[in-house]
């Protein structure tokens, strides 16, 4: 996820997006933990989506001034 792509969200659209992927991110660990995981690379993607999306979050929500 590119974080221009981020910029363009609303805040409660970039919410929606933390939470489902925070979703994701529970179901690669369980299936990291039981041996089924696949994309080992998938769990380093989400994470660092996860925390793309909060800072520009952050960023929007700051008061200007």
């Amino acid at each position: 996820m590119k974080a221009d792509d981020i910029r363009a969200m609303t805040i409660d659209q970039i919410d929606d997006e933390v939470l489902k992927l925070k979703k994701e991110q529970f179901n690669l660990r369980f299936q990291r933990a039981t041996g089924q995981l696949e994309n080992t690379a998938r769990v380093r993607e989400v994470r660092r989506d996860i925390a793309r999306l909060k800072t520009i979050a952050r960023h929007k929500r700051a008061p200007k001034g």
